[in-house]
């Protein structure tokens, strides 16, 4: 399908921009691209402007966005370079809820950042693919198309599901996409290309779940994570010993919500370098058997974690809200036909799934739960970045293929048509 001016959407000489939005960031990138140009936190500190330009006068060129009107004076601060400086009275606040944006205002400042300074190219010349949940209520997925076509004005636009995106990433039209995320786990059949919304089920526990475990446990263990931004400097002292640093002299009204977040991204650091999974159930004579692992905090203390690492992440299995629950049940809800092709193809994703033996865990799991009948086969990509990325691999790859490109919804059609051509052409 060719656009306007007779350029083909996705083609060699026009790229087509690939927008994966999650609860722990958003990935955004260039089409036929291994890997996003830019993975940016989900959330938006907004705080009081502490100069407002006037309208001749030149705005500084920063990860900023400006409202520049005098009543409304607010400033936007997007991305790790603007929001991890201290500054008094910047909130932090999400634009996600249940999976799906509910903060409409604060998502547009997100893609006004997005194509001033990542893409640095106008929305006008770029088709939009946007990946969504399965559980995307129609009024969200209606209120982002018309929000592409009339702000930014795209040329042509489109909706695809994550799981079916993660399944084509893997090089799979039929798979059991597991796809493990921070605010919840879900697993949903793909079969053909197509996601099975009534059979896909999910729950609460993800990432977030396993950072307040985290938070729970050093607690326990009376460690104190401080955060990073308040230690100015920190001496070096032997395994286990208290630790002597000195505290910056930080600026007054930091705000509660801009404190927990810092705090987050320390508890979530903690988690990334030490939790692991067990390949069974949770064994203190086998856990005691492995290796120790070394963390420091910020403060300068460090030790060796243990067996803690692995009853971390035994809350992940333990309840019938886990990963290889939710697979069973996904599976049993469709049709008998299609259960022995949803076996042989589960395809673990998402930021959760690069925890140290976690795919294999559910492997392992599974195997003792799916019927003896059908044929189990685990699939999880090598890479870390292809399991954390891997709707947006699967975007790309998309809506680079060739026979794609009549697909597309165009300005034109959806001009003449309205929302209508969402149901019709994006399932």
């Amino acid at each position: 399908m060719s656009g306007p001016n007779g350029m083909l959407y996705g083609g060699d000489e026009i790229g087509a921009l690939v927008f994966d939005p999650g609860h722990h960031s958003l990935r955004v990138g260039y089409a036929q691209e291994d890997t996003p140009k830019a993975d940016i936190p989900a959330v938006v500190g907004v705080g009081p402007a502490t100069h407002i330009p006037e309208p001749e006068e030149k705005v500084p060129d920063g990860n900023v966005t400006q409202s520049g009107t005098k009543t409304n004076d607010l400033r936007y601060y997007i991305d790790v370079t603007e929001l991890h400086v201290p500054r008094p009275n910047m909130e932090v606040q999400t634009y996600m809820k249940d999976g799906q944006i509910d903060n409409w205002d604060l998502f547009e400042r997100m893609l006004d950042y997005c194509y001033t300074k990542v893409i640095r190219s106008p929305s006008e010349h770029h088709p939009a693919l946007f990946t969504e949940a399965v559980w995307t209520s129609r009024p969200a997925r209606e209120k982002l198309a018309e929000l592409i076509f009339e702000k930014y004005q795209a040329p042509a636009f489109f909706l695809v599901k994550n799981a079916v995106l993660a399944a084509f990433a893997n090089g799979k039209s039929t798979a059991l996409v597991i796809d493990a995320g921070a605010s919840q786990t879900s697993a949903v059949p793909v079969i053909d290309g197509y996601a099975l919304v009534s059979a896909a089920a999910r729950s609460p526990i993800g990432g977030d779940h396993l950072v307040a475990q985290a938070k729970h446990m050093l607690a326990n263990m009376h460690i104190q994570m401080l955060p990073i931004y308040s230690i100015a400097s920190k001496e070096v002292i032997r395994e286990r010993e208290r630790p002597r640093y000195t505290v910056k002299t930080l600026p007054a009204g930091l705000t509660h919500s801009w404190q927990q977040y810092m705090l987050k991204r320390q508890y979530e650091d903690f988690c990334h370098c030490v939790a692991q999974s067990s390949e069974s159930a949770y064994d203190e004579r086998t856990a005691a058997s492995v290796p120790g692992l070394h963390y420091e905090f910020p403060g300068g203390y460090h030790q060796d974690f243990g067996p803690e690492r692995f009853k971390l992440t035994e809350t992940l299995f333990e309840s019938t809200l886990s990963a290889p629950h939710l697979a069973c049940a996904a599976c049993g809800a469709c049709d008998a036909e299609a259960r022995p092709a949803l076996w042989a193809g589960v395809l673990c994703v998402g930021g959760g799934a690069c925890l140290g033996g976690w795919p294999e865990r559910v492997a392992r799991e599974l195997s003792a739960r799916a019927p003896s009948s059908h044929r189990l086969k685990t699939h999880a990509a090598p890479s870390h970045a292809e399991r954390r990325f891997a709707a947006w691999i699967g975007g790309s790859v998309l809506a680079s293929i060739g026979s794609f490109q009549q697909m597309w919804i165009s300005a034109q059609e959806y001009d003449d048509a309205g929302k209508g051509q969402l149901d019709r052409k994006c399932p």
